[in-house]
This record gives C-alpha cells, sequence and structure tokens, in this order.
C-alpha cells in the first residue's frame, strides 16, 4: 500500500502585492516545512513560538524539519533552531525583541537566515519587526495559530512593539514571504478566542462585501461546528477529506483575508484606504487600553464597532437598519457589543471606561490628524462613507460614548423647511406588528419581505433568519417546519419579553433533530435576562402543558428560562388566564394553525376580565392577511365571548407586508410638541391603525388642550401655549397601555386648568412589564417634586407648574425603554435632568436620542456617569473602589451587639439608615416577637421571620430576584435576628444574597460576654436550651452564611488616645463599643466595606503628582505591644502589614502556628488603635517565612480568615500552598467583594533570580494574571542588580493596565532599590524589635534619601496673615516636617495686605513653593490670587489653604504640558467636623431633637454652618452682636452643604430662653468670636443674659445656654487666648451633668492643620508627637 505525501495539501490561495503568498487549508505543517526548505533556502531556519504553543505543535515543526532537512540535497545542511518565549504582551516590548535578537546573535544568525513565527497576533507582530530590523532585514514567514492573527495581524506587513505611550507604535512595514493559513489550529483555539477572531472577519465583510456579511449572519451555527469537530487522521488536508464545515470555515477565512489582502495591495503603507480595516478600531483600541488583559481585543473592536456605527447613525449616515444587522450578527458570535455586557459591567476595571479617559487615549492613534480624530463611518453594510477614515469632533463621540444623556430645555426647530418649529417624522416599525409579522413569515410557505421592519432589541431575539438588502428582510416561510438547536445552543432572548412568550409556543411546534445529529438534541432552552427571568410566562406555559407539552421551569417557577420539549403543540381544546398579558393569547393564537389537532384549536381565555383587548384583534387581522382566519363566538344575543376558533392550516406569505409605524413610540414626538407647543406630524399611523396605542392622540392629547387632526394614516398634534396643558379628571388607558407612561409626564405639568390632578386607570398590567412601571414612575416623578398616588387599576399625578419643577434630576430608567423617552419628554421643559441608562431605548428606537435632535431639533448631550461617579470618589490619597449601595445585613448570636454597631454603621455612611429586623417584624405583625413566639410557637415565627428578611433584601424566598424590591434592600443597615440561620431556608436566602453580591457581616463578641449579657436581658424570648449550646450550633452557620465579620470587643485605648463620651445604646440593647477608636473602626470598616470610603493607600497623588506609598511590618508576636508607640511607629506609613505566621499565642507557646481565633482577636485589636489598612501576610518557610510548609489545610484556613475580617490587602505568594484554581477562585471571590486586593508576591531567596531574565518575567505574568498588586523581592549581589530591577519595572509599568508593582532587592546592596520603590515600599523603625527583611529602611531614611538623589525638593510653606508672630502653626508643621524627615519649611509671612509683593513672589515660585495657610484678615482677599476653589471654600466663602495642584493637558498642538494650579480650600470646618465629631456621633447630631448653635457672622461662623450642615444637624441656631450680619449670613447658607440639607437656620434675637419658635435647647455650640465678645453674667447684667451688653459690645453668657443634658454633648470655642475663655468657663462652672465636653480653639487649629499637612504633603501627620510639641509651645506662650 502506498504511503500519502503529507507534503501535499489542496489550498486556497490569496494573492497579496501581485504574489499568491497566503495558502490556506488543514494540516500544513509537512507543507509548509517543505515549501519554506524548497523555496526559501537558507543556512539557519529559526522558529519563533511561545511556552503555550510549544507545548501544542513545536515538536510536529522539529520532526518534520529533521525529516526535510535530512532529505535536503543543501551542502552544507542547513540548520533549524527554535526559540520560545513567555507568551502574553509583556513579551512585545523593546526587552522581548533585543532578547530575540541576542538569541540570533548567539547562535550566528546571519542575512540569509529565514525565521518563522509560529503563534498569535503577539508573536507575529513583534518576530516580524525582528525580522524587518535584524541584519537590516531578513526573511520570514507568518504561521499565525489564532483566527485574529489569520485573519488580520499576519496579513500586510505591519509589525510592531508596544511602549508606555501605547501598543504598535515602534515598528516597520516589512512582508512576510509566505503566509500559512492552518485552519486545523483553530481545533485547540477556546471558543471565546475564536470569537476573537470572528470580530474582525465580520469588520471586514461590513466594510466591504455585503454579501459576505449576509453569509455569516446566518451561519454562525455551522462555523462554531467546524472548529468543536475534530479532523482526525489529518481530514481536511485534501478535498477528498474535507467537511462542508471545514469547506465552510476556509472559505470564509480566506474571504476575509481576500478583503484585507485587496486594500493592503492598494494601500501597503496605510495612506488612506488601508484606514478602512481599522472600523471599530478607534474606540475598541481605547476600550482595549482600558481592559486589557482581561477582555481580549476582538470583543474591544465588537464594541467599537458598534459604538462607531451609532456614531454614523448620530451624523446622519448610517440608518438603524445596519446598526441592527451588524449588532446581531456580532451577537451570533458571542461577542459583547455594548459597556454594559455583562462581560464587561461585572470587571472592577468598567469603572475606569469614563468617557474622558477614553477620548484621550484616542488622542494616540495613528489615523488622526494632528489634535483631529478620525474614524471610519459605516454608510451601511458593505460600504463605508469614505474611502477612509473620516474627521469627527470629540462632542460626537463623547454623546455616543456616554451611558446617559441630558436633553437641553428649548422649542423644537423642527425639520420642515419654511416652518420653525414644525416636525413631520415617522416612527421605526411597530414592535407588535414586527414580532407578529416575523413570527408569521417564517412559519408560512412562500417568500415574504418585510418592510420598515423595526430593527432593535427586541425584535431581534425573534430574528432566525437573513436580511436582504437595506430597509427590507426577506423571509423563506418554512411551512411550519422547524429543528430543535444544536445541543448547548439556548435561545437567549436578553429582556425582550414578547419574543420570549411568543417563541415559547413556536419552539413547541419544532421537530426533533435528525438522528444523524450527534449528541443528539432533545428540548430547546429559551432564556434571557436577569429582569427576563423575572417577568412572568406561567399562565402560558400552565396553557401549554394542560394540553400535553411538558414544558420544565429550568430555575424559577413561573419564570425563564425554560425547556420546552419538540413537536408537543397538541391543539384542540386549550384554557388560558390572560389577565395578565395579552401576549400569551397572541403566542397560541399564531401557532394553532400548525397544532396537531386536526380540528385546529379552541381557545378559550378565563381568570377574569382580558387585558389588552386590541393587541389580540390585532394578531387575528394579521393572521387574516396571512391566509387563515379565526373566529370569534358570540352568544344568542351576539356578545362577543372570549372564545376562540382557529383552523388548521397553513400560513402564505403575502410577497410584501408593510410594517406601520409603532404607535406607542409615536407618543413620544406628539408629547413633545404637546408640552412645548409647537406641532409635530407622524406619517404611516393613523386611526386605521391596529395598534390601540394610535388612539392616544385624540383620547388623551385632545382632552389636555391640544389640536389633533388624524387621518386613516397619519396623525398631527399642535400643542397649546407652554405651561397651558390641561389635566383629564379621569382617563382608562387599558387599550393603550404603553402610552401611560407619556401621559404621565404630560400629567405632571397639567396645570392649564381648574383640574390639578389626573387619574390614569386600566394599566394594571404595568406592572409587570421590564419593571413596575407604576412605581418607577412615581419614584422618579417624585424627584421631579411631583407628588403621585397608588391605585389597584392605576395611578393619580398631581400637577405643578413647569417653573417649580426640581431641576438637575438623575432619572434612574430600571432598563425600561418607555420610562427614558416618557422623561426624555419631561426633560424638554426642565433643566438639567439627566436620563440615566439610555441605551434602553434600543428596544423600540434605538436612533431615539439621534431623532430627538436631528428630526425634532432639541439638542442632546452626553453625561458620563462613570467620570461622575469617579470624581465623587477619589478624593483624598486613597484608591477608589465602585460604590455599591445594597443593604448590608448584620447576623450573630443575641448580645453581640447588631443594634449598637448597626446604628454607628448606617450613621457613618451618608444616606443610609439602619433597621432592626425584629421591630420590623413587630411593626409588619402589630405584635411583639416574644408575644408571637409564645402564642403562635417558633416554626411560625420562622416562616414569618423568613418572609420578612426576603421582604428587606429584595428577593424571594427562594432567592430570586422580584419585579419590585422594597427600599429596604437599598442604603440600609439590617440586624437580623440571632436565630434567622436556624432554618435550611434562611440560610439559602442568606447565601443567595451573597452570591449575588451582597453584604452579610457576622458581628462576633467572646461567648462569656454574651452569656452575661443574656442572663440579664428579657426584651426577647428566652432560649429553651443552654446559651452554650446555641451558640456552638450556630457558629458555622454563621460563617455559613456570612462574607465578612466584625469583632465588637471592648479594646481599652492605648495611653495618651481621648475617650468619647458615652453613646447611648437605648433600652434592651448592648453596647460594646465604648471608646472613639472602637466607633471609628464602626466607621473604617463599613465605608470600606459599602465603597464609600475605600481604606486602599497603594496609590494616589499629591499636588496632582504620584505619591510613593510604604508599609511597616510589623515583627511582633503579640500585636499589643506595639500599642503604646504606635503613633510614632506608623509615622510615613500607609499600611501595616502583619506577618501572621510570626505570631505567637502566650498561652500556647509550643503552637508551630497561631490559631485562627488568636489571628481575629490580634486584627481585631489592631483595627482599634489605628485606621491604617492591614496587609495581611501568611509567609511560609519556603517563602522565607515562619508558617510551616506542610500545614496546608491550616495555611487556607488563616487565609480564609483575613479575607473574611475584611483586610484591605491580602499577600499571597504566586508559588504557594495554593492550587492554581484555588488562587483563580480567591481572586475571583476577593474582586467580586471589593473589600480586599490581592497582592501576588514572588521572592526568591536563593539570589539567583536575575531581574533581566526570563523566569521573573513568567513569574511576573503568573503575578499579574490573579494579583491586583504584583509583589517580586529579589536579592542584590553587585549594585548593577538594582538598575536591572529598574529596567524590569519600567518595562513591567508599560504595559496597558499593568498592576502596581512593589519591586525591590534585599541585602544592603539592594538599599538603593527600596529608596526607589515606588508603591508600598516596605519601611522598618528603630522601635520594632527586628526587621522583617535583610536592608530595610526606615520612612525617614528613605525620605533623607531621596531629597539627596534631587527626587524629593525642598519646599517652603507660608502663613498669611497679621497679627501672627505668635502662632502655632509653625510649631506645627515644622514638627510635622522634622519627624517624617521631609526637607520642607514653614514660616511667617505677615503684611499689611495680602495681594502684595511679598507674597505673590512667594507663591509665583513654582518649583518651591509647596502651600500655604491664611488667617485673619485675609481668607477672602486671597480668593483673588488663587486660580480655582474647592467646593467647601465656595460654599464658605473663606479660604484657609492654599494647593499648588500640578494637572497635565494638552496643548492646541497636541502635546501634552504640565501647569500649576492655586487651589483655595477651607481646612476650619474639618477641624470644628472632626472635634465635635469625636465627642458626639454623627448619628445622634442627626437626631430630629439636635440643634445647634453657632455665635457670630464671620468668616469661621460660615466654616460653622458649613460643618454643622454637613454633620446634618437638624436646626442651626445664629447669634450675633450685629443680627443683620447673621441674617445675611443665615441667607447665604440656606440649602446648605452641598445644597442637599433641609433642616432649619434660626437667626436668634437671644440666646437661652425658649430658643425661638423651635425651643430645642443646642447640643452643640460654636462659638467663632473673640473670647473678649463674650462675658459671664454678673449682678449688673443678670438681667440682659442672652443678649449684648450695650456698653462693653459683649454677648452676656446666660447659664441656659447649656440647658441640654439628655447626652453626650459638646462646646468648641475657636478663640485660643486666653486658654480658658468665658463659655468654656462657663460650661466648666455648669459641668455638673458631666455632659459637656469642652474643646479649645487650639485643638481646632491642630485638626485643622493636620488635615493642611496631609493635603500638601500626602502624608498623615504624626498626630501624637506634634501635638505634645504644639502644647508645649502654647504653654510657653
Amino acid at each position: 500500500m502506498a504511503v500519502a505525501d503529507d507534503t501535499k495539501a489542496d489550498l486556497l490561495k490569496v494573492s497579496i502585492l501581485g504574489k499568491e503568498s497566503i495558502h490556506c487549508g488543514f494540516h500544513l505543517t509537512p507543507y509548509i516545512v517543505q515549501t519554506v526548505l524548497t523555496t526559501l533556502p537558507s543556512s539557519t531556519y529559526v522558529l519563533i513560538t511561545d511556552d503555550n504553543i510549544a507545548k501544542l505543535h513545536l515538536n510536529k515543526f522539529e520532526e518534520a524539519f529533521a525529516k526535510g532537512i535530512e532529505k535536503s540535497a543543501a551542502n552544507p545542511k542547513p540548520r533549524f533552531l527554535s526559540h520560545v518565549i513567555p507568551p502574553g504582551e509583556t513579551s512585545k516590548s523593546r526587552e522581548g525583541k533585543a532578547r530575540i535578537e541576542d538569541f540570533l546573535l548567539f547562535h550566528k544568525c546571519t542575512r540569509d537566515s529565514v525565521i518563522l513565527a509560529l503563534g498569535g497576533g503577539v508573536i507575529g507582530d513583534l518576530v516580524g519587526f525582528v525580522a524587518a530590523t535584524f541584519m537590516r532585514g531578513v526573511r520570514f514567514c507568518q504561521i499565525p495559530t489564532t483566527l485574529l492573527a489569520m485573519v488580520d495581524s499576519s496579513v500586510g506587513g505591519k509589525t510592531a512593539i508596544d511602549t508606555p505611550h501605547g501598543k504598535n507604535l515602534i515598528g516597520a512595514f516589512w512582508q512576510p514571504e509566505y503566509i500559512f493559513i492552518d485552519a486545523a489550529y483553530l481545533e485547540t483555539l477556546p471558543t471565546r478566542e475564536f470569537s476573537n477572531g470572528m470580530a474582525e472577519v465580520v469588520k471586514t465583510a461590513a466594510i466591504w462585501d455585503e454579501k459576505e456579511f449576509t453569509s455569516l449572519e446566518s451561519r454562525s451555527a455551522e462555523l462554531f461546528a467546524a472548529i468543536q469537530t475534530p479532523s482526525t487522521n489529518y481530514a481536511g488536508r485534501t478535498l477528498e477529506t474535507r467537511s462542508e464545515a471545514q469547506k465552510l470555515l476556509l472559505s470564509t477565512i480566506a474571504a476575509s483575508i481576500g478583503v484585507k489582502a485587496h486594500i493592503v495591495t492598494i494601500d501597503e503603507r496605510e495612506t488612506g484606504l488601508r484606514n478602512l480595516v481599522n472600523f471599530g478600531h478607534s474606540i475598541g483600541h481605547a476600550i482595549e487600553a482600558v481592559l486589557t488583559p482581561t477582555i481580549l481585543h476582538g470583543e474591544c473592536v465588537s464594541i467599537g464597532m458598534i459604538l462607531e456605527a451609532e456614531l454614523s447613525r448620530q451624523l446622519g449616515i448610517l440608518t438603524q437598519v445596519g446598526v441592527g444587522r451588524l449588532t446581531r450578527c456580532l451577537k451570533a458570535y458571542n461577542l459583547p457589543t455594548s459597556l454594559s455586557a455583562p462581560l464587561i459591567a461585572s470587571l472592577p476595571q468598567a469603572s475606569l471606561l469614563t468617557v474622558p479617559r477614553l477620548l484621550d487615549i484616542m488622542r494616540i492613534d495613528k489615523k488622526n490628524s494632528g489634535t483631529n480624530k478620525k474614524i471610519v463611518l459605516l454608510k451601511r453594510i458593505g460600504e463605508t462613507y469614505e474611502q477612509k477614515a473620516s474627521i469627527v469632533e470629540d462632542k460626537a463621540i463623547e454623546k455616543t460614548l456616554a451611558e446617559a444623556v441630558t436633553v437641553v430645555p428649548s422649542i423644537p426647530t423642527g425639520n420642515v423647511k419654511g416652518s420653525p418649529g414644525e416636525v413631520r417624522m415617522s416612527t421605526p416599525g411597530s414592535k407588535s406588528i414586527s414580532n407578529r409579522a416575523l413570527v408569521l413569515a417564517a412559519l408560512a410557505k412562500g417568500t415574504c419581505r418585510l418592510r420598515n421592519l423595526l430593527h432593535s432589541d427586541d425584535t431581534q431575539g425573534a430574528v432566525f433568519t437573513w436580511e436582504d438588502g437595506g430597509e427590507t428582510l426577506v423571509v423563506e416561510g418554512g411551512e411550519g417546519t422547524l429543528t430543535v438547536p444544536t445541543p448547548g445552543k439556548e435561545l437567549y432572548l436578553g429582556n425582550a419579553g414578547t419574543a420570549a412568550r411568543f417563541l415559547t409556543t413556536v419552539c413547541a411546534l419544532a421537530q426533533p433533530a435528525p438522528a444523524s445529529v450527534q449528541p443528539p438534541s432533545t428540548n430547546t432552552v429559551i432564556t434571557g435576562n436577569a429582569r427576563m427571568k423575572q417577568r412572568p410566562i406561567g399562565p402560558l406555559v400552565d396553557a401549554l402543558r394542560a394540553n400535553g407539552c411538558s414544558i420544565g421551569y429550568r430555575e424559577s417557577e413561573g419564570c425563564l428560562p425554560l425547556s420546552i420539549p419538540p413537536n408537543s403543540f397538541k391543539g384542540g381544546k386549550i384554557q388560558l388566564a390572560a389577565s395578565v398579558s395579552s401576549q400569551y393569547v397572541s403566542s397560541i393564537l399564531l401557532c394553532a394553525p400548525y397544532a396537531q389537532d386536526a380540528n385546529g384549536v379552541t381557545l378559550e381565555l378565563v381568570g377574569g376580565e382580558v387585558i389588552s383587548q386590541p393587541y389580540i384583534d390585532m394578531t387575528i387581522a394579521m393572521m387574516k392577511t396571512f391566509g387563515v382566519e379565526v373566529t370569534r363566538r358570540t352568544d344568542a344575543s351576539g356578545k362577543l365571548l372570549d372564545i376562540y376558533d382557529i383552523p388548521r392550516g397553513t400560513y402564505v406569505n403575502p410577497p410584501v407586508y408593510n410594517i406601520e409605524s409603532d404607535a406607542s413610540s409615536a407618543t413620544y414626538p406628539l408629547a413633545v410638541a404637546a408640552i412645548t407647543g409647537t406641532k409635530c406630524t407622524i406619517e404611516n399611523i393613523g386611526s386605521s391603525s391596529l395598534q390601540g396605542d394610535a388612539k392616544f392622540a385624540v383620547e388623551v392629547l385632545q382632552k389636555m388642550g391640544c389640536e389633533v387632526h388624524q387621518t386613516a394614516d397619519e396623525t398631527t398634534v399642535q400643542g397649546p401655549p407652554l405651561g397651558q396643558l390641561k389635566a383629564i379628571e379621569e382617563v382608562d388607558m387599558e387599550v393603550m397601555t404603553d402610552a401611560f407612561l407619556t401621559a404621565s409626564v404630560l400629567a405632571a405639568v397639567a396645570n392649564g386648568g381648574e383640574n390639578k390632578a389626573m387619574k390614569i386607570t386600566g394599566i394594571a398590567n404595568q406592572r409587570v412589564k421590564e419593571c413596575n412601571r407604576i412605581r418607577a414612575m412615581m419614584d422618579e416623578l417624585a424627584k421631579f417634586g411631583v407628588h403621585t398616588t397608588e391605585q389597584e387599576l392605576g395611578l393619580t399625578i398631581y400637577a405643578v407648574p413647569i417653573s417649580q419643577l426640581k431641576k438637575n434630576v438623575s432619572v434612574h430608567c430600571y432598563d425600561d425603554h418607555r420610562v427614558a423617552m416618557a422623561f426624555s419628554v419631561l426633560s424638554t421643559v426642565v433643566e438639567g435632568a439627566i436620563i440615566e441608562e439610555k441605551r434602553c431605548v434600543e428596544k423600540t428606537w434605538p436612533g431615539w436620542w439621534d431623532d430627538l435632535e436631528n428630526k425634532i431639533g432639541i439638542k442632546v448631550e452626553g453625561v458620563d456617569l462613570a467620570g461622575l461617579r469617579a470624581e465623587s470618589s477619589s478624593a483624598g490619597v486613597k484608591e477608589s473602589k465602585p460604590i455599591d449601595n445594597s443593604s448590608i445585613l448584620l447576623i450573630g448570636m443575641r448580645g453581640t451587639g447588631k443594634t449598637h454597631i448597626g446604628q454607628l454603621a448606617a450613621a457613618s455612611l451618608p444616606g443610609w439608615s439602619f433597621v432592626d429586623a425584629d421591630h420590623y417584624f413587630e411593626s409588619k405583625l402589630k405584635t411583639g416577637v416574644k408575644d408571637f413566639v409564645k402564642n403562635e410557637g417558633w416554626e411560625k415565627f420562622r416562616e414569618e421571620e423568613l418572609a420578612v428578611l426576603a421582604e428587606l433584601i429584595g428577593l424571594g424566598v427562594d432567592g430570586k430576584a422580584v419585579s419590585s424590591p422594597s427600599s429596604y434592600s437599598k442604603n440600609h443597615v439590617i440586624s437580623l435576628g440571632g436565630g434567622i440561620v436556624e432554618t435550611p431556608a434562611a440560610r439559602s436566602l442568606l447565601k443567595a444574597y451573597l452570591a449575588k453580591g451582597g453584604r452579610v457581616v457576622h458581628i462576633t463578641r467572646p461567648i462569656d460576654e454574651i452569656v452575661r449579657y443574656l442572663n440579664v436581658e428579657t426584651a426577647r424570648p428566652a432560649y429553651e436550651e443552654p446559651i452554650l449550646d446555641v451558640w456552638k450550633r450556630r457558629e458555622p452557620w454563621y460563617k455559613e452564611c456570612s462574607g465578612w465579620e466584625f469583632g465588637n470587643v471592648v479594646v481599652e485605648a492605648p495611653q495618651g488616645q481621648a475617650q468619647a463620651a458615652n453613646v447611648e445604646a437605648g433600652p434592651g440593647k448592648t453596647k460594646c463599643v465604648k471608646t472613639l477608636a472602637g466607633r471609628n473602626e464602626v466607621k473604617r470598616f463599613f465605608g470600606h466595606l459599602a465603597g464609600i470610603n475605600p481604606n486602599f493607600t497603594h496609590g494616589g497623588s499629591v499636588e496632582g503628582q504620584q505619591r510613593r506609598t510604604y508599609f511597616l511590618c510589623l515583627t511582633y508576636p503579640d500585636v499589643r505591644h506595639a500599642f503604646p508607640y504606635i503613633d510614632e511607629l506608623t509615622e510615613g506609613a500607609d499600611a501595616l502589614e502583619l506577618r501572621v505566621d510570626l505570631l505567637k499565642d502566650a498561652k500556647a507557646p509550643e503552637a508551630p502556628f497561631p490559631s485562627v481565633a488568636y489571628v481575629k482577636d490580634q486584627v481585631t485589636a489592631l483595627r482599634r488603635v489605628t485606621g491604617l489598612p492591614i496587609i495581611y501576610t501568611v509567609r511560609t518557610k519556603a517563602q522565607g517565612g515562619a508558617f510551616p510548609d506542610g500545614n496546608a489545610k491550616e495555611y487556607k484556613e488563616l487565609v480564609e480568615a483575613g479575607v473574611r475580617l475584611g483586610v484591605e490587602y491580602l499577600d499571597v505568594e504566586v508559588a504557594s500552598i495554593f492550587s492554581d484554581k484555588e488562587v483563580a477562585d480567591l481572586s475571583k471571590r476577593t474582586k467580586k467583594a471589593g473589600s480586599t486586593l490581592v497582592i501576588a508576591s514572588w521572592h526568591d531567596w536563593s539570589g539567583k533570580m536575575q531581574w533581566d531574565g526570563e523566569d521573573v518575567k513568567r513569574k511576573y505574568d503568573e503575578a499579574r494574571k490573579f494579583g491586583d498588586l504584583v509583589k517580586i523581592v529579589g536579592k542584590a549581589e553587585k549594585l548593577e542588580d538594582n538598575f536591572k530591577l529598574l529596567s524590569f519595572v519600567k518595562s513591567a509599568t508599560s504595559l496597558p493596565n499593568s498592576p502596581p508593582i512593589i519591586a525591590i532587592n534585599m541585602s544592603t546592596l539592594g538599599q538603593s532599590s527600596r529608596i526607589l520603590n515606588t508603591t508600598f515600599t516596605p519601611v522598618s523603625h528603630p522601635l520594632l524589635p527586628t526587621k522583617a527583611a535583610p536592608g530595610q529602611l526606615s520612612f525617614k531614611q528613605i525620605q533623607q534619601a531621596l531629597h539627596l538623589l534631587g527626587l524629593l525638593p525642598s519646599k517652603h510653606f507660608h502663613l498669611f496673615g497679621t497679627p501672627i508672630a505668635h502662632s502655632m502653626s509653625p510649631t506645627l508643621h515644622n514638627t510635622g516636617f522634622e519627624l517624617l524627615g521631609l526637607p520642607f519649611k514653614y514660616g511667617l509671612l505677615e503684611s499689611k495686605e495680602v495681594d502684595c509683593k511679598e507674597v505673590r513672589d512667594v507663591i509665583s515660585d513654582k518649583e518651591g513653593f509647596g502651600g500655604a495657610s491664611v488667617t485673619i484678615p485675609f481668607k477672602v482677599d486671597v480668593i483673588e490670587l488663587l486660580d480655582e476653589l474647592t467646593e467647601s471654600a465656595k460654599e464658605i466663602g473663606a479660604v484657609n489653604t492654599i494647593i499648588p495642584v500640578h494637572r497635565s493637558s494638552i496643548n492646541a498642538q497636541g502635546q501634552e504640558e504640565t501647569t500649576r494650579v492655586l487651589v483655595g480650600d477651607n481646612t476650619d470646618w474639618v477641624g470644628i467636623r472632626v472635634c465635635i465629631t469625636q465627642r458626639v456621633s454623627e448619628g445622634e447630631l442627626r437626631n430630629e431633637n439636635t440643634s445647634g448653635l453657632v455665635i457670630g457672622a464671620g468668616g469661621t461662623a460660615r466654616a460653622a454652618i458649613y460643618a454643622l450642615q454637613d454633620l446634618g444637624v437638624p436646626v442651626i441656631y445664629l447669634f450675633n452682636r450685629t443680627k443683620e450680619k447673621a441674617e445675611d449670613l443665615a441667607k447665604a447658607f440656606v440649602g446648605g452643604a452641598d445644597k442637599k440639607w433641609n433642616g432649619q437656620l434660626v437667626v436668634l434675637d437671644k440666646l437661652g430662653g425658649g430658643w425661638g419658635d423651635v425651643g430645642v435647647a443646642p447640643r452643640v455650640i460654636v462659638s467663632t468670636v473673640p473670647a473678649s465678645a463674650t462675658a459671664l453674667p454678673s449682678a449688673s447684667t443678670a438681667a440682659i443674659a442672652g443678649q449684648v451688653d450695650k456698653s462693653t459690645n459683649q454677648i452676656v453668657l446666660p447659664a441656659d445656654v447649656f440647658a441640654y443634658t439628655s447626652g453626650s454633648a459638646v462646646v468648641v470655642d475657636m478663640a485660643y487666648k486666653p486658654a480658658e475663655t468665658p463659655l468654656l468657663k462657663l460650661a466648666k462652672e455648669l459641668k455638673e451633668e458631666g455632659n459637656w465636653a469642652c474643646v479649645q480653639g487650639l485643638e481646632v487649629l491642630l485638626e485643622q492643620g493636620y488635615i493642611q499637612f496631609e493635603k500638601w504633603t500626602g502624608r498623615r501627620c504624626p498626630k501624637e508627637q506634634v501635638s505634645t510639641r504644639v502644647w508645649e509651645k502654647y504653654g510657653e506662650v
């Protein structure tokens, strides 16, 4: 038998640049080797690949070359070399290129060498660039192994490497001799990577070849099958062995390559035409720069294509048809098409996709012309707008990229020539008719051309064929013959409710797949997004089940996903409940002609009044058009019954079916005319319409005062004058339910008649649409100040004048298109309204925002919500994380202090509230818990307790989401009963909440303290067993049901730390957090957990420049030994590393490692003395630590404990005890939780690691996969090792989205690496018992070294004011500078005016000026010298701090430049705020019975008012010697801090007495007047106490100014001379109650100075030592 020649292969060849050098086939390795050896003679052949590809294919090439060279006649015989490099983008760098070149030089390769690039795009780009430059250019061949490389990067000769400034910026055009496309490689390619490549295939067809695009639209399943079916025995190498799927795959690849090859041949050097292949890449590359490497190139380009297509639509170049087709095609290949796609939205870095950042990245694009951005614009599928990229303005790009919009209020300019303000337009095709027409045409016989089809989210779920040219969809009917999809293929319908309901019955008609299909398919699965899985479908399923179709629910009962068996629609008599949705009825009607029963179907509607009858009538009318007539029965009197007879038959397609415009959509432009008093005509919708919503103009708008003219196919509306719409007393909208949202926004301003209330009925079914629409409208209208009430069948809206609508409202759209479009109507008359989730309109009118501007003539602007969030969460030097407002649950034993902790936590979170689940239970069931258990028993109590839990967290008792979650599910801290974990159902619900991203915190407390408390507590039912037994049973359940743990223990505050005033916990509750430190820890823990105040400190900036960060390693066996020195130890540190492996429990000295309980105690204790983030490290002996290497189980338990304790950073060694999967799972969990970042570390203790070697690069790549930060520690044997380290760091950080890196060398020789490291440098301190590693330096030593190196220049700081000779500020700041080793100096600059030469000279020193304090009398005058003010400084109207900030910007030439901006801030209010909250908790301050008093009306009084308003004090009294000044000040502060305060600001005639009309004595007093302006009462002034003594102009202080005695209170006197002012002296004299804490002015000075210090330096001020020195100095003065 003859042996087949494996070098022979049947190929598809593609010509490029006049040469057939692209060879496509299957299993080509022998052919490649033979071709290269025979046509490219050389002395050396070098194959370069990466680790991953080498494992799969290198051996085959080595064998083939060995065989080929052996047969070669060449003399001497050539060499074959192979070189394997690390995989990934990190290799595509200058250093990576140099390493390959060094390999070639080492092996003495010459200019005749041939290089083979075997791999994906990275290998091709990198090796191609090496070939272009080595020996001034050598021959090379591309052998791409990914689809993306096959169709894109390997074709065209582009080669490049990446730099820190961007991808592919350094390279060359260097054409390969051959490009070998071996499609068999795709069989080992992950499916996601195949989809990644298909993005480029779709792109190429979209810009060039509509015919190929049409094929791609309809054949995705076949293409996936081609790569998922292994080709054994080299099947496909020859035509005889090539399957049809292989032929399709190869022809698709070759066709895509052919287009690019043709373009390259015409424009090799990318001067114009070649720009076209960058369609989708301008925006896609920007997205990729943020999301790489998590999201693939093709996935980013896919989103980029849709966004750039939408940009073309916005500019009026492309119709929605093109956008819709492109979207559907990309989705067919499992590619994301928007930034809200789950693949993208679930990523932490998705929050970084702000519009400014994307635009900034887009600046660096080879296509751009200077500062002008160029984008490829699509004209239609298969053709671009220009034969090159087009210039597009940033404003247009911003609008497309933004996730939200704002409608600029105005009168429409219109689009009718000669008639300003008049609009004539048509709306998209009816969604209802489009969906029905698609089903009818697909089931019918013959061909039908559907015109004006809606191309939207809601219809694409139903499109299962292809489009033929622009505006027409050609449907080849299947006469009812359908086949079950291939196994594993689900029908994903997003939130397309109509499609889901129609397809449920359609799928029951499908036939099983032929027996030849293996594995055999069985049922059809239809599914959707999270909201679609909540929407009801139960009545339809019940009816079909009763008819013999055994449909199964795969998740929640009554909702998608469904599993539908084939050939199961029996027919005959069917009963259906139709009171929820008419779509159930239409679903059965449409499919009824194909039911199995020869007599057809008799459909009886039961269960009450039928909803939306017009839609049923529409279905019947359309069925008649397609050849099947439905009969509706009547009774003897002729009354219509809800019984329908549908004969068995076959639909017949009409040649053309025109879909009329969507009547629901038409309501929006008509409503714009109504609300703005203009004229609008909608074509293709009139009185003959099949749609109920077509009645909206006549039945609603006309009655509201509009002029309406309607013909059979056209509707015109002329609105009344602005503000003259009239409310209809009651309107039944049952026949046009979808239009009720439009009517609601008009009713909100229907103020023109006598009646101001408008009742809308007949819309009960709108509660189960995309959202609960009735509730949505009520909640969102309330934001505008519109009152509504809800009824069973609808709602009532109470109109307000347009002028009284609240401005700057942010409208949440609930992913509901109709909510968004309705509020866009209202936004035309109210300023600043932001419509969130703008893309939800894609369901029915994808181009609405474009049409609103281009056709109606009302400007629409993009709003970058992500950018707004980023701005709001980027304060200070801490890193931000996404804010999560889902409620936080507290579980734990009764007596652990859940209520008290919860109250403190809620009080510390702005806008959050506390709820006790037991109290909620009692208010709901109108009985106490104890009585309920006594009367009903524990079992019934647990059932009701479960229902309460489900209601509070917004889930069903089965853990599934509900359509209308309660308000408690957001922004609440919820304390649950101790026994909530007793039932499996409740535990499952808690775990479901955790799985959905909710936060459940286990509150713990020592069991002996719990027992003592419960033995005296009587408010709750008594336990029926010993408390200890209950605790032992529940503890594992608490852990199982929670993600975090918070220890509520009493830790004595270390010496020198202030104690807080007592905090009342309330009757029947326990209280353990007694110290200020404990209260601060509650605030830190929950602020971090919620993302409101994240405690990440590894990055940040100061003065607009990156700041270096440091951590101190605690090496104590018991961290409590550090507490007396903690302030000194942590000087300059941004975090503390807790070396868990070094801890030793004195009670178990022989234990080889600490217990989990001991570690928890240590962390809890440490949290009470410092708010610094914790780096939690368990280092094994193999990693240079102390933990035994063999105890994997205990190691993992300790790591898990760290995560549960919410440590900010978790150090995990790359070569750790964890498996790769365990590391990946840990990383996934921490990323989802968001409260712990992983430091992926690698310590080389051998000293063999080379910073320029391949091993460190591989370790870095491995660490980068799961680490939020990467830490690599080597050992310096010589000084040069530090230079290599710096070079490695520079290369690593040049990669897009490279994580922060900690890179240091141990040993004394490595100390320079510690000095130069920028992120989390480990530091030591002289007070520590031992250094954690050799070569460690203190923070102070590093700062001094940085100064000597010129990296920390000297700065000068000043105090501006007069008189200032005795100021404490120089002592404060210079002490801090000295302690931290900072080369800074603070001095006094006294002058008569602030605008003088001396001050101007100081602040104009751009290099040396570090900042300034400003005191009287210049706090207002100095504003003229500044560039901008912070929000607080603007509100207060005074500046006490000047901060120079350096900002980068792009000039007109497109170059980056840095400018210095002088920013004015006010820290006085912060100092006041801190001094108050150290004595009284924020929750108590917000209590409705709390008031504050400010004495004075100057600049400091403004700061005091601002502080009290920011704290939410509900009543603020203001008293001043000159009442008029107080009244002027009060007017300036209406609305409060950030305009969010809604309390009372009351100007008093006198202090004390009845406290004006309010009558609440102040709990907080802040005096801002000089001490000499006040006086204690005397015998002569007693009669005027509380008033001003006109003879001395002093305020006579009354004793009852301190009348508040119900809890902790505080008085702050801003004057600090004398130390005891009259006000403080009076407070001390009246202190028998013990509740008034006194604060001297110097304390406020210190606190505001600490803030100044941190704003200037980026460093925490060493408060304890600074405070000591200032008080000493103060005593001297």
